[in-house]
């Protein structure tokens, strides 16, 4: 009888396991309160960002994740509960979440491993199953785990603790891993959480670093030149939100930054006022080109294959025997290019002369790999191609 019991818990606790493998097979889409509103989030302001996450076109273009941030909940119940603040959540945060899902998308909340989270309220330590049973009433989708204040504990085995209470709740939840890359998360969560992050926070700035450790777009591309081959179906490098509509990027940075993102094989968390965007930042963060080459299905992390002072060309095997270069310009000033592409990367990328070359910020085909290519980048730009195979 013990034998048969143990075993239909080995069964029940393999089918649960299957289920959290089988999410976030390609980068999550989607976005975070934290970046625009930091703690000035309410109930209205989730709904409306989730109508127009579906108005314009984002839902479309591959986002589903409505992820609110830090300051949602206020403190626990004598039983330990966790409590949404009801002056900013009146209906709830399973009503919130229900209304989300009417729309077609998904639920995301934030915690903390720690005692508190980042903003000093209550944390998930100590709470971690109780918080898992919690979430899954809720009709939770995605959990971005924070690392404040969290004293001593070992990393590791503090986000394996919540993995384990979010599998025995029995809900398929993204675990998103938020502990900064300080302890070199790439190495040992691959089995834990679905994405990591592998920097300090981002800060809405191109090239910086804050005095706090916050860092800016290119400090981050930097950051994750040597770390891609941790990354991949199931398990993703995490470079933070996309700063993208947020009013201090020019355009031409917002294409680097999401060019290289999508490079990267990295989330695509938008951090925006969705509700408020120019026609130009819904162009950029809408660009189906650019979409697929972040969601192509073999989720191999790019490479930086060249480096001429404020030059860089990175290189991102795709499937279909197709291949991604981004062309970065650094420096301020235009710089001019005469670039071949046939190549043999890695003794294992070989490109020849038969390869048609599109350009995915003006949607055009610009030539094929017979020739090189000509072209000067504007400063602070980018020029991200595709090479599609011609070969059947």
């Amino acid at each position: 009888m013990w034998r048969f019991v143990i075993s239909l818990l080995v069964i029940f606790n393999f089918t649960l396991a299957q289920k959290f493998e089988e999410l976030a097979k390609t980068p999550p889409m989607g976005w975070n309160s934290w970046n625009k509103f930091g703690c000035d989030i309410n109930e209205q302001i989730i709904k409306e960002i989730a109508d127009a996450m579906v108005k314009n076109g984002m839902k479309k273009a591959g986002y589903e994740y409505i992820v609110i941030d830090d300051c949602w909940q206020i403190d626990r119940d004598e039983d330990g509960n966790i409590l949404a603040d009801p002056d900013r959540f009146p209906s709830g945060m399973k009503s919130l979440g229900d209304y989300i899902h009417r729309k077609g998308l998904k639920f995301g909340i934030y915690s903390d491993a720690g005692t508190m989270t980042c903003q000093r309220r209550p944390g998930s330590r100590g709470y971690e199953f109780q918080d898992a049973r919690t979430y899954a009433a809720w009709g939770v989708d995605y959990l971005k785990y924070d690392w404040c204040y969290h004293g001593t504990q070992n990393s590791e085995a503090s986000y394996t603790l919540m993995r384990d209470a979010l599998y025995k709740a029995g809900r398929p939840i993204v675990l998103s891993i938020c502990e900064w890359g300080t302890t070199k998360p790439w190495l040992w969560a691959k089995d834990i959480g679905h994405l990591w992050r592998t920097t300090e926070d981002i800060i809405n700035c191109f090239d910086c670093i804050n005095y706090w450790g916050g860092l800016g777009v290119l400090q981050i591309i930097d950051q994750s030149a040597e770390i891609g081959d941790y990354s991949g179906p199931g398990g993703w490098n995490d470079p933070d939100m996309l700063e993208i509509g947020n009013g201090v990027l020019t355009l031409s940075e917002e294409r680097v930054h999401f060019s290289m993102w999508a490079m990267l094989s990295a989330p695509l968390i938008a951090g925006n006022d969705l509700r408020d965007m120019s026609k130009e930042t819904i162009e950029i963060l809408t660009n189906r080109d650019v979409i697929a080459i972040d969601q192509d299905a073999l989720g191999i992390s790019a490479i930086r294959w060249m480096k001429y002072g404020d030059l860089e060309i990175w290189f991102k095997p795709l499937t279909d025997n197709n291949y991604a270069f981004c062309i970065i310009n650094r420096s301020n000033q235009p710089i001019s290019i005469n670039q071949d592409l046939k190549t043999k990367i890695k003794k294992k990328y070989f490109i020849d002369d038969s390869y048609t070359v599109r350009d995915l910020w003006t949607h055009k085909n610009i030539g094929t790999t017979k020739e090189n290519i000509v072209a000067t980048i504007p400063g602070h730009d980018v020029l991200l191609l595709k090479l599609v195979s011609n070969k059947k």
